[in-house]
């Protein structure tokens, strides 16, 4: 029986390679994205001519309502979940704190916290050894902003990823027990549009001095790490942490 994935933010980013590697790996895909249709369609056609299976499922997970839509579609769809990948995030244009309203921070917290919050808790819901569920693995994409701080950029968002880190490290122990591991990657520099979204396409080229490897990181080399910690492979593995970084 193929293993069932549900990734959010799958359309673009990090959350369509790890898509497109779970594909290769023999996972049958649930890709949530929030808009872009056109992106997560093409993507789940490209997973299905290469032979895996994929549907995708338009969810804001800000949105409690929303997020019950999709773990129903999972239901209906595949009928078991065996890894979560609360990949789906954001942030806002480059600011200092003091620029900064309630509302941003408000929009900012939604996606990133709240967000990872419900499909958490739908996703235990259905893979905890208490509720019938046969366990299972869930990844946070956290982010290296959650150790940096971010300062004069992103501290919203670094505040933020930092909650994830917290949320990770308190799930996992209390749903160890349960056959569930909750793990987490904080990538650094890697090269998406999100530093578009903040204001500066070129912030990698800007930053990567202070790399120790010198450059930015691709969104696969992100999706390795989140593919080893989805699998049996790190099955010794919970409430840890890879940085996907460049020693950054």
């Amino acid at each position: 029986m193929n293993k069932v994935m549900l990734i959010t933010g799958a359309n673009r980013g990090i959350g369509a390679a790890t898509a497109r590697l779970a594909a290769q790996r023999g996972y049958h895909l649930l890709l949530n994205y929030r808009s872009r249709a056109d992106e997560a369609a093409a993507l789940a056609r490209e997973i299905t001519a290469h032979g895996s299976v994929a549907h995708t499922v338009q969810a804001d997970i800000t949105e409690e309502a929303d997020v019950l839509r999709l773990f129903a579609e999972l239901d209906e769809h595949h009928g078991r979940l065996d890894a979560l990948i609360n990949n789906a995030g954001m942030l806002e244009t480059q600011m200092r704190l003091e620029q900064m309203d309630v509302a941003r921070w408000q929009r900012v917290l939604a996606t990133n916290v709240i967000g990872s919050f419900l499909c958490c808790r739908e996703a235990i819901k259905r893979m905890s050894s208490q509720h019938g569920g046969d366990g299972g693995a869930i990844v946070n994409v956290s982010s290296m902003a959650a150790r940096l701080g971010s300062p004069n950029e992103y501290i919203d968002y670094a505040a933020a990823k930092g909650a994830v880190d917290s949320l990770t490290i308190g799930l996992a122990r209390e749903v160890a027990g349960e056959g569930i591991r909750v793990n987490a990657v904080r990538p650094g520099l890697i090269a998406t549009d999100i530093h578009a979204a903040g204001g500066e396409p070129g912030r990698i080229e800007r930053l990567k001095g202070s790399v120790p490897l010198q450059r930015g990181g691709e969104a696969r080399e992100v999706a390795e790490a989140i593919l080893w910690l989805a699998s049996e492979q790190s099955s010794y593995c919970t409430g840890t942490f890879i940085d996907v970084s460049g020693g950054r």
